[in-house]
């Protein structure tokens, strides 16, 4: 599954003795919204995965977590509910103060408490408390049984924060970021660049094959594969367009190039507000599913670049299933006119179908509006569609304004509950409650309690049937990792983690290390 990595991490490296042509530079149009760990679940955790650390880490030979930050962790009782993590010695903040288990226990009680909108606190929702045992004995107390809470850990919601630089009870703004990760940031432009430099202090388990990294953020799609070209640029992660990379594949856009190709696990989704009148009747949302031709979506739009994708669980992922294609079948206009007319609706719904401009690349506009075609041909709907940038989008629909709208997703950790988990409940993670009493109340705490997460699977398998019925949810694509580099640019293969982040740390120029 190094898949993951790729999505994450943009950096610029070189080595060390100064050899090489000076740092590898990664262009992304993935910029970080906020530079707090509080204040952000999104493509800021690229960031994150480089500057800070966490307790827990998954190694690039495995899915299993094991230490970081810490020495070794481990559940003390039979149910999963109390985690216990003895920290590494000496360890400390870029800033020079100590990393001890009061400042562990400030950065999981922070996100809690300042519980930011967009931030991961619904991520840490199992904790009850965090206690500490000296100075380097931290204790977490879980509500229930959590088993998935070593893999937590291993996310950027565990980012590891100085106190005195990060006040308990508030967000922490400007350009400047202290942690105690594999790179210190040395300067940022948001927007433009974000300079890592290697953290002389870091004590964990990344082993650096650079002394520096450069991540340069593009706002358009369109300028990435000419900044390669004319190199500006070394290596091109998340934002390649599908001409783009067929451009690639075919070698048009430069024979020194080389495109990487994993299956990924990101996927693309539509979700429904059901206090919205448009779409309150589940027959309406519904004959959307029976509608939707994703076959025709992605190779229209995205020219096989994705694959259709029939549960919010991607293949790949232990436990999936085609829960949707199983219970609606192949897209059908007289299956969703019976649905529609069955609940007493014979005239077109109408409402407006929201998308962001500037978060998931430059497709976005294309695909929302082969959707919008697909509903207004059958003429059972009448839709428009709209878009908004990021920072609008996001507090727009956590404020219930749009009936519809379309997210991405790139999980936190492999683990088919994480596909599952962050969108139900009453604080998730698009702001809109989903309380199913067998979801919520039982399958997935029950799930919770297998440490074998393929025991779990059943559970879980279970949980995307439900999702199915109740079309809150509605799956759309699952994308591949295309990343574009020069030749001389290794580590590219190890590059990927399990979490979509990359470990920047393993990019370096051919023959530097």
């Amino acid at each position: 599954m190094s898949v993951a990595a790729l999505l994450a991490g943009c950096g610029t490296l070189s080595g060390s003795d100064g050899e090489g042509g000076g740092p590898v530079r990664v262009g992304t149009t993935s910029q970080p919204s906020s530079l707090d760990p509080a204040d952000a679940w999104d493509g800021s955790w690229e960031l994150y995965r480089n500057t800070f650390q966490s307790l827990m880490h998954i190694p690039k030979s495995s899915g299993a977590p094991e230490a970081d930050a810490a020495e070794k962790c481990e559940f003390t009782d039979r149910k999963s509910q109390v985690y216990r993590c003895t920290l590494q010695e000496g360890l400390k903040f870029s800033s020079g103060n100590a990393l001890d288990a009061e400042a562990v226990k400030h950065s999981f009680d922070r996100i809690r408490q300042i519980d930011s909108a967009k931030g991961p606190a619904p991520l840490l929702e199992s904790i009850d408390e965090v206690e500490t045992s000296g100075d380097r004995t931290v204790i977490f107390h879980l509500k229930r049984s959590d088993a998935t809470f070593p893999l937590v850990l291993t996310t950027p919601a565990g980012s590891l924060v100085d106190p005195a630089e990060y006040p308990l009870k508030q967000l922490r703004r400007g350009n400047e970021l202290t942690g105690s990760g594999p790179y210190r940031l040395a300067e940022y432009e948001p927007g433009r660049l974000a300079q890592l430099e290697r953290n002389d202090s870091y004590k964990g388990a990344a082993e650096l094959k650079n002394d520096t990294v450069e991540i340069h953020y593009f706002k358009k799609s369109g300028g990435l594969v000419k900044a390669l070209r004319d190199e500006k640029i070394d290596l091109v992660y998340r934002g390649l367009t599908p001409d783009q990379i067929t451009s690639l594949k075919d070698g048009t856009a430069g024979s020194d190039i080389r495109l990487d190709e994993v299956v990924g696990t990101e996927i693309r989704y539509l979700a429904f507000n059901p206090q919205d009148e448009a779409v309150s009747d589940p027959a309406v949302r519904e004959a959307m599913a029976q509608l939707l031709d994703r076959g025709a979506l992605v190779r229209k739009v995205y020219r096989r670049t994705a694959e259709p994708l029939y549960s919010m669980v991607p293949s790949g992922i232990t436990g999936h299933t085609s829960a949707f294609f199983d219970r609606f079948g192949a897209p059908s206009r007289a299956k969703a006119e019976k649905l529609l007319t069955d609940a007493g609706i014979d005239e077109p719904v109408e409402f407006t179908l929201w998308y962001t401009t500037d978060r998931y690349g430059a497709t976005m506009k294309a695909e929302f509006e082969e959707i919008q075609r697909q509903l207004n041909d059958s003429e059972l709907f009448r839709v428009k569609v709209r878009g908004q940038e990021w920072e609008s989008f996001q507090k727009a629909h956590r404020r219930g304004e749009y009936p519809v709208f379309g997210r991405g997703w790139f999980p936190d950790f492999p683990d088919a509950d994480n596909y599952i988990g962050p969108f139900v409940g009453e604080n998730n993670v698009l702001g809109i409650p989903y309380e199913e009493a067998e979801l919520t109340g039982r399958i997935l705490p029950a799930s919770r309690q297998e440490s074998d997460r393929g025991t779990a699977a059943r559970d879980l398998q279970e949980a995307q049937k439900i999702l199915a019925k109740d079309v809150r949810l509605l799956p759309l694509w699952q994308g591949r990792v295309y990343v574009a580099a020069k030749e001389d640019i290794a580590g590219v293969e190890w590059a990927i983690d399990t979490s979509t982040l990359m470990r920047a740390w393993e990019l370096h120029r051919k023959g530097s290390w």
